[in-house]
């Protein structure tokens, strides 16, 4: 995979766009929209410009590299559930007992060499042109911004490589990085990160940290980027696992980070522990714009690449987008290490429409009573896992995990609130929903036992109940029943918000014969028709804590907080693409989309 562009084009149907575009806006939206078609395609731009600064950039962008599962699994060279295998194996690895058992074993340990990175002592293609600090320019670099409300242009595939203060530790993550102006970056690393971690290290050192972000190269990089290694483990490790060779690199010039030395653009340089910038806000991959945040600041020291260098970029917001097949991936990989906390657990699937943190499914051997608790505990107690908020279990004559439509019918008809367990914890960084940053309600629902026995007692027609629920509070717009002929049918309101509603729900409580399981959306911008999308916004807004009741039945709020709800924070915007750029890329023939795929994927208000 030397020549990226040359394999997309022989193995992944590459489209190539050589119609000038803005990378403001006009590239990102493109990107946005092709990847959620049903045969979405990685593109290259081959003449990015930027209106406003007037620059004609000499390098394409690539987007959408992970475009599809098919292409994701060439990319790994072999399914992920191949590389799930072999770490399972490995993991079970035990010492041989006998010499043929000891001959037999060489193989496997013989290929482990190929695992660990190897330092090259020369320079690398990365590494052909060289910048020097004072012509520096982030400028010529093709960066772009993707949301209108964004605060700037900002690299949304750097591969970021940092080291512990003391240089024993390697990481390898993918995060955001915000241009400010020709040689300045913001540095968006969680709190939670491995690189926030070592950046601790060097503030209470008072020491500059040096950093590598690079660009391109091997897809492998990027996808190794955003694995959930355990603390300490370099990423790179698991490139030369499922390559099966091992990663090369070299050294940065300006400071003692090894980067790979096939990728195409390099940025080094220092972040000073004593300086910060407000970062944002930033349309992210939760659908949400993540508010203004104060982040650490990287000044370019130098940047360098090869003589020609393509800017590998993606696109985040409301799915389906690329992450979608790059989670698809990582949940499939990183099974076997599951298992050993959850030695029970068969499978487990993290929907991109639940964003991957906010919604997780799991198939497990239930052999007592308790054991799906025990289950949750484990999941929100270890690594990326506990920032997950919501967990669904299941046994194992359960469908398929991905047959959700099954799996919904399943789960309804055993939930009761007896089966549902609310508690507190860690929430991601991004998480709007919680009273306070960080910390928030988690919930989970075990549906491993039999169906319950008692469904609702009387299920009325949608426009009758409707008509009921109106003459208690006119706030209700519309309403729609899923799943009529399970125990537990799912009733979906809109609503023109106009107070807590909590107390709505509490006045409904009157159709307590009624309604067995109740959800509540704002009438903007959701449409009560399109399950999938309400998903997406369920999980996003709710903090099971204060969102969630469960007598005399269900009940979700999942309307946008304010003040109304006690809501201190501020809540923040959906990520809408602009109108006159949509329209633009029509009449350009670039993009061919209708009214209902704008409303299908909330492309706009409505």
């Amino acid at each position: 995979m030397q020549d990226v562009v040359k394999w997309l084009k022989e193995n992944a149907n590459l489209k190539v766009i050589d119609e000038p575009l803005d990378v403001e806006l006009e590239i990102p939206h493109t990107a946005y929209i092709e990847v959620k078609k049903d045969d979405s395609r990685p593109i290259l731009f081959t003449n990015p410009i930027n209106k406003a600064k007037n620059i004609k950039y000499k390098m394409p962008v690539l987007m959408n590299i992970f475009a599809n599962k098919d292409v994701t699994q060439k990319i790994f060279g072999k399914h992920p559930d191949d590389v799930a295998d072999g770490i399972e194996e490995l993991l079970k690895l035990k010492p041989p007992k006998g010499f043929k058992a000891k001959l037999a074993m060489i193989p496997k340990l013989f290929s482990l060499k190929n695992v660990f990175p190897k330092r090259l002592k020369f320079r690398g293609d990365c590494q052909e042109i060289i910048v020097a600090k004072e012509e520096v320019d982030l400028d010529n670099l093709p960066i772009l911004k993707t949301w209108e409300e964004d605060g700037g242009a900002f690299i949304t595939m750097g591969q970021v490589y940092t080291q512990s203060l003391d240089g024993s530790m390697q990481n390898l993550g993918m995060y955001r990085l915000q241009q400010y102006d020709k040689n300045h970056l913001g540095m968006h690393w969680q709190i939670h990160k491995d690189a926030s971690h070592f950046f601790d290290q060097y503030q209470k050192a008072g020491k500059k940290m040096p950093i590598s972000v690079a660009i391109g190269g091997d897809p492998l990089y990027i996808w190794c980027g955003q694995a959930p290694m355990p603390y300490g483990m370099f990423e790179m490790l698991l490139y030369g696992f499922v390559r099966n060779k091992n990663a090369q690199l070299v050294k940065s010039i300006t400071n003692n980070i090894y980067i790979p030395r096939d990728v195409d653009i390099v940025i080094e340089g220092f972040v000073d522990p004593k300086l910060t910038e407000i970062e944002g806000p930033f349309g992210d991959h939760t659908g949400y714009y993540t508010l203004k945040e104060p982040f650490p600041v990287m000044e370019v020291e130098t940047i360098t690449m090869k003589k020609n260098p393509v800017f590998a970029a993606t696109v985040v917001g409301k799915p389906p987008l690329e992450d979608k097949y790059m989670g698809w991936a990582t949940e499939r990989v990183f099974l076997p290490m599951l298992k050993p906390m959850a030695p029970d657990l068969i499978d487990y699937n993290m929907p991109e429409n639940g964003v991957f943190h906010n919604l997780i499914m799991a198939k497990m051997k239930t052999l007592y009573k308790g054991h799906a608790m025990q289950f949750m505990h484990a999941f929100w107690g270890v690594g990326q896992m506990s920032f997950v908020k919501h967990a669904l279990f299941v046994g194992e004559d359960a469908p398929e995990l991905e047959d959700s439509e099954a799996l919904a019918r399943h789960i309804l008809n055993r939930l009761s609130p007896e089966r549902i367990f609310i508690t507190k914890g860690i929430v991601d960084h991004l998480d709007h929903s919680a009273n306070e940053q960080f910390v928030g309600g988690k919930l989970g629902v075990d549906a491993t036992e039999d169906e319950v026995e008692e469904g609702i007692k009387e299920l009325l027609e949608d426009s009758l109940l409707l008509d009921k629920m109106q003459a208690i509070d006119s706030t209700i717009v519309s309403l729609k029943h899923y799943m009529k002929d399970t125990k537990n049918p799912i009733c979906v309101i809109a609503v023109d918000k106009k107070e807590s509603q909590l107390k709505v729900i509490d006045k409904l409580k009157v159709l307590k014969d009624n309604i067995k399981l109740l959800i509540i959306v704002d009438r903007a911008n959701n449409d009560i028709d399109d399950s999938y999308m309400l998903i997406w916004r369920v999980v996003n807004n709710i903090d099971a804590q204060r969102d969630v009741l469960l007598e005399p039945f269900i009940a979700i709020d999942a309307t946008n907080k304010c003040e109304l709800d006690g809501f201190k924070r501020e809540w923040p915007k959906d990520t809408f693409c602009t109108k006159s750029v949509l329209d633009g890329l029509q009449e350009k023939g670039i993009i061919d989309i209708d009214e209902n795929f704008i409303k299908r994927f909330g492309l706009l208000p409505f």
